[in-house]
């Protein structure tokens, strides 16, 4: 496989082509995240030379010499503070992205290295998708969720993708040469994102004759495809999934790609599938005796609701009435809910609120359900109601995602801020840096009216993000807001001291 190899000169020419094209690109929103990011890497590729080098570390090393998992985890990082920022496409739901984690928790625990430290996010994108980046954070495109006809399914191609992170495959990738710093390996992990998460981004590097470099990279190898399958698998078997989810999800998958000529879908681009690896996967299912496994509820009423979400309302509402009418369903509970969710979309909370009435009765109780219930009565101005709903569903679910995150909104809406702030101050006692309840205690501030504190918390969500100059700004804001006590002072100042310094650090890793 190519690899690049960067003097320090040339090094420091991509740093500032890099810094360049991201202020140039940063605000053409029109334009997609990855697609943005090629072009900026592409404008950079005229100064990178790629030549040949040695070959990769032999399978199952951990390449620990050759790129640390802390700086791995840096660079995953980065990454992700750059999605949450600036895709438009990253769907922040509380529901969805904290179905994938409990989901991805359970294959990572029965993983060989569940130690990493896995986040697994969703992209409001319909085509079937996934991508590993390196840290540990899996993107999974709401179309696969949707096409994906069991659990298991979606499972075996998130193992799949787990594999690719604990085997170190990505961080192979990225790494091209001690001589690289942050930076240059910062820009590669955003062209394999961008690659993964983009085919037409992807097309446009491989066309471009300069971009060999970067798109020599863009798959992953067949022996790194081998090693995922077969990780995967024993992943998804000890985990308690049907093993034969991963190949018959690859199999249609590859069916699928046959109907359209030069078509294959973003997976297939960068996970080449071969027929070999096929008859791999169908031949270690033999070995094992057929088990069914169930779908969750969750995982039917997540596909119910990303389906709702497409769309305007009245099309979704059309689509699971005929759904209801037809009988064509393998979950009735799942469509009520998806049908439940187009309407509360079309505002149409009566008709909403009747077809969640046979869920709200119906065994297992799911929070899913527990939180469009208190949506609704909080959409008929009833917010007494809706907050007593999502109380007693967190008294049965006091770690759900989704309750958590729609009953700190409720507060703020119903202008109760200082139960807002206590809550969000609960959470973040356990969770430091989770960036919803920093923005949370951030808004509850400012419906105190507390400036000085508002802006300190809006320093901790630029913080946490990355953008660090940013913070710097809100701390001096708070300084200057005059309606803090001494003790609020003395933490702003102190704050304010160490994100100088770190600043400082950012810069000269830059110029280095």
């Amino acid at each position: 496989m190519g690899q690049i190899l960067l003097g320090h000169g040339v090094l420091q020419e991509v740093t500032l082509c890099l810094q360049s094209g991201f202020s140039g690109l940063r605000y053409h929103n029109t334009m997609p995240f990855a697609q943005r990011l090629i072009t900026g890497l592409l404008a950079c590729s005229l100064v990178v030379q790629p030549l040949h080098a040695n070959s990769l570390p032999e399978l199952g090393d951990v390449a620990s010499n050759e790129l640390s998992l802390t700086t791995e985890k840096r660079i995953g990082r980065q990454i992700m503070n750059e999605i949450r920022l600036r895709e438009p496409a990253y769907l922040e739901d509380a529901d969805v992205e904290g179905y994938l984690n409990v989901l991805g928790g359970k294959l990572v625990a029965a993983s060989d290295d569940p130690g990493i430290g896995f986040f697994f996010f969703a992209i409001a994108d319909q085509s079937i998708n996934a991508f590993a980046m390196p840290g540990g954070f899996i993107g999974v495109h709401t179309g696969l969720i949707v096409n994906a006809q069991t659990e298991s399914e979606l499972a075996g191609v998130m193992a799949h993708e787990i594999a690719h992170v604990t085997q170190r495959h990505i961080a192979r990738q990225v790494f091209q040469s001690k001589q690289l710093g942050m930076a240059s390996m910062l820009a590669m992990g955003l062209a394999l994102l961008a690659a993964r998460s983009s085919s037409q981004a992807a097309s446009a590097a491989i066309a471009t004759t300069q971009a060999g470099a970067i798109s020599a990279q863009l798959a992953f190898s067949r022996d790194f495809e081998r090693e995922s399958d077969r990780l995967g698998f024993d992943v998804l078997r000890k985990a308690g999934f049907d093993v034969r989810g991963m190949a018959v999800f690859f199999d249609r998958l590859q069916r699928s790609a046959r109907h359209y000529e030069n078509n294959a879908t973003a997976y297939l681009r960068t996970h080449p599938l071969t027929g070999e690896r096929l008859t791999d996967m169908q031949n270690r299912e033999s070995e094992l005796a057929y088990r069914q496994v169930p779908d969750s509820v969750e995982f039917q009423l997540v596909r119910a609701k990303l389906r709702a979400m497409q769309g305007t309302p009245a099309e979704a509402v059309r689509h699971f009435e005929t759904l209801l009418a037809e009988g064509k369903f393998a979950s009735e509970a799942a469509v009520r809910y998806g049908l439940a969710y187009a309407l509360f979309r079309s505002r149409d909370w009566t008709a909403a609120e009747r077809q969640l009435q046979p869920l709200r009765s119906g065994k297992p109780e799911v929070p899913m359900v527990n939180r469009l219930q208190a949506e609704l009565r909080i959409a008929q101005a009833d917010p007494n109601t809706g907050l007593a709903i999502y109380r007693e569903a967190l008294r049965r679910f006091p770690l759900n995602e989704g309750l958590l995150d729609g009953y700190g909104q409720a507060l703020l809406g119903a202008r109760r801020f200082a139960e807002a702030l206590r809550f969000a101050d609960e959470q973040l006692q356990t969770r430091p840096e989770e960036v919803r309840f920093l923005r949370l205690r951030a808004a509850s501030h400012a419906g105190l009216g507390q400036m000085a504190q508002q802006h300190q918390a809006l320093a901790d969500v630029f913080a946490v993000n990355g953008q660090t100059g940013a913070a710097i700004e809100q701390l001096e804001l708070a300084q200057k807001a005059g309606d803090a006590n001494f003790y609020v002072m003395s933490a702003i100042d102190a704050r304010l001291r160490e994100l100088k310094r770190l600043r400082l650090e950012e810069l000269k890793e830059r110029r280095n």
